[in-house]
């Protein structure tokens, strides 16, 4: 990596106002009287030679972050298809609201779905709304920058394997 990029972010909003508002326009697709409800997103996703780089974002409140049990439902199922076919790896990474991507010593925290359906990421389930509660204690804990050269690793992996 050029020196000079080092700090730089590679894909930025453009016109965030812009993004905000179309955002916003699509929340009224479904309606109040509609059956559907629901949706999420997925933060990022990078398909790279049939391989697959998922990552998710969350933000600690209270030292745990919180998932949906839909959105939990729908990361799995879409990690379950695309690993079927290849290779996938999918993150989902919190930090602390002042966290400072500048910074590459910032601290995170993540998983990997892959120990989330073995079942070795502690959590509990709770209602109204339902999702998931995962502490901070049961996700791994690495450095910005080190998380970065993991992803590049998968992207690496991807290029030798075809």
């Amino acid at each position: 990596m050029d020196n000079s990029d080092e700090f730089k972010p590679k894909h930025t909003i453009r016109n965030s106002n812009a993004f905000q508002k179309g955002r916003e326009k699509l929340g009224g697709l479904i309606l109040k009287g509609m059956k559907t409800t629901g949706g999420t997103d997925v933060d990022w996703l990078v398909e790279h030679r049939g391989g697959f780089i998922i990552i998710e974002s969350k933000e600690f409140h209270d030292d745990h972050i919180s998932i949906s049990l839909g959105q939990m439902i729908a990361f799995e199922k879409l990690h379950e298809r695309l690993i079927a076919n290849g290779k996938c790896y999918f993150l989902i990474f919190a930090g602390d609201d002042k966290i400072n991507f500048d910074n590459p010593d910032s601290i995170i925290w993540y998983f990997e779905m892959k120990d989330w359906k073995e079942g070795n990421i502690s959590h509990r389930e709770m209602d109204k709304p339902r999702r998931y509660i995962i502490e901070r204690s049961s996700m791994k804990e690495m450095i910005i920058k080190d998380f970065r050269t993991t992803i590049e690793g998968f992207w690496e992996e991807f290029e030798r394997e075809n």
